[in-house]
């Protein structure tokens, strides 16, 4: 009785499966099929069905696998389709089958079986190989434990075989194994570095022979190194891995990741552990990750090759621009590229800066610009890198926040040496000063949120160099923005503009802030706020009013209506323009009794 109960448990549990894997492959199916013939309702459906049949990724990707075209067809709606609720699921189901790939390959109980299944015969060495290179760079560390193991010298010359087959997915796995202290694994991975042949090895296998303290291994690197570039002899390992970094930076296609999933692997060294460990990683930034390891290699090959740390920052900032977090392995508090770049000083960030105005990235140009303002004083400002001055030649970038933050940066050091362009540092503090909210549209890295900010710093050091007379920017080539921005809505704004005015040795100045005081639309303090400034300008530079002006603010000064702290302000100010005799003789005359 029990018997038969089980066997119909069996049968019933057998049949579930069955079901359930047929119900997978229709869904599929059927969702391909009505989304290639437009009927995209029904096609959602069966996508969601797949969805929440909670499929097993691997099962998936065999179905994708066994219809290339199919596949092929859900990536095209992806980026085609104006569905956007097609499009989300479909990236939920490539998110899938991608997960099953990575599955897949990189499987330790797989894995270690074919590994094992090199030594049984010819025939399962092949096969073996054939699901190795599959699996790609997640067999490595499989392999070189393998090695490791001294209970395995049997299997060690079919492994060793199969080592450098797995071709280019082997070598980032394999160059940062090099730093074990195994000489024996070292040796096979050097070995089949050089057999792989492909250049990415080179400033590894040049540190080793750079840096070893075996000749042995020295020798065998000098080997590999000989097949893959004899003249990479007579170049530095420092050389090399700027070369390397470089090409990630501008994501060099024989340096790409793995299409067919979708995260990137970064591999380290457990030196405790004498192993390898992986990361996963966005390929958003993967590039750029890997451009800031080369540069940090370049740093232990030879510490003072400074140009890296201009590389490295610029990839640091480029990553950021993803707007996606930074990696696990950077760990909890890890500071910014912002942080770095103030830390490193205007040498490094000029190089940063200029990458980035060659390669027109705003985002990087800014941040650059931004780090130098922090604490660079006029000479390292003016730092030249090669023929060219990266923050001058900000003063012309296409982007308006980089032209700005770079003439605020330059106006804030007070620079006492003329330059050819230092006629660009006012026009575009006067631009940044003039920009209206209302009538601006985002451009590049600009947009409207940022225009009060560039305007109010705009002003502060244009005020700057107005008080200390700087001699070399002449603000007058932005009179006409600084008279506008008197009657510029943001108070801040208006009053910092009437306070340089003040200071501008010019007529419209001058009478500008006369305006402003005697504007009777204007707040009571603006108005005391800009007479202020009208004393300030004539005790600076004497009267430069008209009649018609003069006697307006002695209207109000002789007015018994006039708010008695305006009186004042305007008394103060008419007193400063020390005027003759015959100006003032109806200020006395009018309060005298007959």
């Amino acid at each position: 009785m029990f018997k038969k109960a089980a066997l119909i448990l069996t049968v019933i549990a057998l049949s579930a499966t069955i079901s359930l894997a047929q119900t997978l492959e229709d869904n599929w199916n059927d969702f391909l099929h009505y989304t290639k013939i437009g009927r995209f309702d029904l096609a959602k459906g069966y996508a969601q069905n797949i969805l929440n049949s909670n499929p097993d990724p691997v099962k998936l990707l065999e179905l994708s696998q066994a219809n290339r075209p199919a596949f092929d067809y859900l990536l095209d709606i992806k980026n085609k389709s104006s569905d956007t609720e097609l499009i989300d699921l479909a990236n939920q189901l490539i998110e899938l089958i991608e997960q099953g790939s990575v599955i897949k390959r990189s499987d330790p109980i797989l894995i270690a079986e074919e590994i094992r299944r090199l030594s049984i015969n010819t025939r399962s060495k092949l096969a073996a190989l054939k699901r190795l290179q599959e699996s790609g760079e997640f067999a490595i560390p499989f392999m070189l434990d393998a090695i490791a193991d001294p209970q395995r010298k049997d299997e060690l010359p079919n492994i060793i075989w199969a080592l450098p087959k797995i071709g280019k997915p082997a070598i980032r796995p394999l160059v940062s194994a090099l730093q074990t202290q195994d000489i024996a694994v070292k040796s096979e991975i050097i070995k089949a570095l050089g057999e792989i042949g492909y250049p990415q090895s080179l400033p590894y296998l040049k540190y080793i022979l750079e840096n070893d303290s075996s000749t042995e291994i020295k020798m065998l690197a000098t080997e590999s190194i000989q097949k893959i570039d004899p003249a990479s002899l007579n170049v530095s390992a420092a050389e090399l891995f700027y070369s390397l970094a470089d090409n990630y930076y501008y994501h060099a296609e024989s340096l790409a990741p793995a299409e067919d999933i979708e995260r990137a692997n970064i591999w380290f060294w457990d030196e405790d552990n004498q192993t390898l460990l992986r990361r996963e990683v966005t390929k958003e930034y993967f590039h750029e990750l890997m451009a800031m390891r080369c540069c940090e290699w370049v740093l232990k090959a030879e510490p003072d090759y400074g140009v890296s740390i201009g590389l490295w920052l610029a990839a640091f900032f480029k990553a950021e621009s993803t707007g996606i977090e930074m990696p696990d392995y950077f760990g909890e508090g890890h500071a910014d590229a912002s942080v770095y770049a103030t830390t490193a000083g205007p040498e490094y960030v000029h190089l940063t800066l200029d990458r980035a105005l060659r390669d027109k990235n705003a985002y990087i140009a800014l941040n650059a610009v931004q780090a130098l303002a922090v604490n660079a004083g006029e000479k390292s400002l003016m730092y030249r890198v090669g023929t060219t001055q990266p923050l001058i030649d900000a003063l012309s970038f296409d982007d308006k926040a980089v032209r700005y933050s770079a003439a605020i940066a330059i106006a804030a050091a007070k620079p006492k040496q003329p330059f050819d362009e230092s006629r660009l540092v006012i026009q575009n503090l006067a631009q940044a000063l003039s920009e209206d909210s209302q009538q601006v549209e985002s451009e590049g890295m600009w947009n409207p949120n940022m225009i009060d900010m560039y305007a109010m710093q705009a002003a502060r050091v244009i005020f700057d160099l107005a008080q200390t007379q700087n001699p070399v920017i002449d603000l007058s080539a932005g009179l006409n923005a600084l008279i506008e921005a008197t009657n510029d809505q943001r108070n801040n704004i208006r009053l910092l503009a009437a306070e340089t005015l003040a200071r501008l040795n010019n007529p419209q100045a001058q009478r500008a802030i006369a305006q402003m005081a005697l504007a009777e639309d204007n707040p009571i303090d603006i108005r005391i706020a800009a007479f202020g400034s009208l004393a300030v300008s004539a005790k600076m530079n004497a009267n430069l009013l008209d009649d018609e002006t003069i006697d307006s603010i002695y209207r109000i000064i002789s007015s018994k209506e006039s708010d008695p702290r305006l009186r004042s302000a305007a008394a103060q100010s008419f007193g400063a323009l020390n005027l003759p005799s015959h100006q003032i003789k109806s200020l006395i005359l009018d309060q005298a009794e007959s």
